[in-house]
């Protein structure tokens, strides 16, 4: 029987606590999606990893295959030892692994068995014992997880870069003012076979002036004259304004009503067009310079 305190612990813990004392042999690196880094092969197998592995290995038909997942629970041996039951959840000694109601309390949940894995070398040799990969747990563990480099790979628009004033110049010493904006953004991706809402919120803006000067912000900017972004040019030259942003995510899969924060951020560059840093001085002048023709001193 599984201890009272190891019924506390999350499926992916209990199997790398279970991989520790070695309980579970270490499955091949090929037994793992994508989504669980190559550090993390060695000792921890995910429930979702090894299930969506399973689900790619179920459209090869059975007689061609190589390899076989199935879920079934963990059964004790009368001498102590642990073996594979049936699929229907039964044990021949009548002693499966207590996969209690108390790892699954949430609303809609389901127990999920033990995934457990048979090799053979060619379709005609006898097939291996089963291998148990991960400890089993709760529906919701076979949903999918949002990554960082998930998150990053998203077509996330980079927010708009508004200048004020906005000429194609700027004068030294003037304050050149910078805004964005801060809304979040809708997209919709699909992750394994699952329909997925993101939604991107900018969170810090990083302003490149161009002249060596930069500016990290968590204001989007206002105009003037109550602007609380901007810039000072020092001199005269040429320049572009770039912004990059920094966005945090949360993500809700379809079919469920929890949010789920994405850990980790993503950037989006944008970069203004050219612009002249200008001096202009002021002095007397005879005339109007207004007249025409033009005055030469003006």
């Amino acid at each position: 029987m599984r201890s009272a305190g190891l019924r506390r612990l999350g499926p992916a813990l209990l199997a790398a606590a279970a991989l520790a004392v070695g309980i579970i042999p270490a499955a091949r690196a090929d037994d793992l999606d994508a989504a669980v880094s190559e550090d993390q092969k060695a000792y921890l197998i995910t429930i979702g990893a090894v299930e969506r592995r399973a689900e790619q290995n179920a459209a090869v038909p059975l007689e061609q295959r190589l390899v076989d997942y199935q879920r079934a629970p963990n059964c004790q041996n009368p001498d102590g030892t642990w073996t594979r039951g049936a699929p229907d959840g039964t044990c021949p000694h009548g002693e499966g692994t207590p996969n209690a109601p108390v790892l699954c309390a949430g609303p809609g949940q389901s127990v999920i068995w033990p995934m457990w894995r048979r090799e053979r070398t060619t379709p005609t040799t006898p097939w291996s014992p089963w291998t148990r990969l991960d400890f089993g747990g709760c529906s919701t563990d076979l949903l999918p997880t949002l990554t960082e480099a998930d998150f990053r790979r998203l077509p996330i628009p980079a927010p708009t870069l508004t200048l004020q004033p906005d000429r194609g110049w700027v004068l030294i010493n003037i304050a050149t003012i910078v805004t964005t904006n801060p809304d979040p953004v809708t997209l919709r991706t699909d992750l394994l076979g699952h329909a997925i809402t993101v939604e991107a919120t900018p969170t810090t803006w990083t302003y490149d002036f161009g002249d060596g000067h930069t500016l990290t912000t968590t204001s989007p900017g206002h105009p003037y004259p109550h602007h609380d972004v901007f810039h000072q040019y020092e001199h005269p030259g040429t320049t572009t304004i770039t912004l990059t942003a920094t966005w945090t995510g949360r993500y809700l899969i379809d079919g469920t009503t929890t949010w789920h924060t994405i850990n980790g951020t993503a950037t989006t560059t944008t970069t203004s067009g050219p612009l002249t840093i200008e001096e202009r001085t002021s002095r007397l002048v005879a005339t109007h310079c207004h007249t025409q023709p033009r005055p030469a001193d003006c």
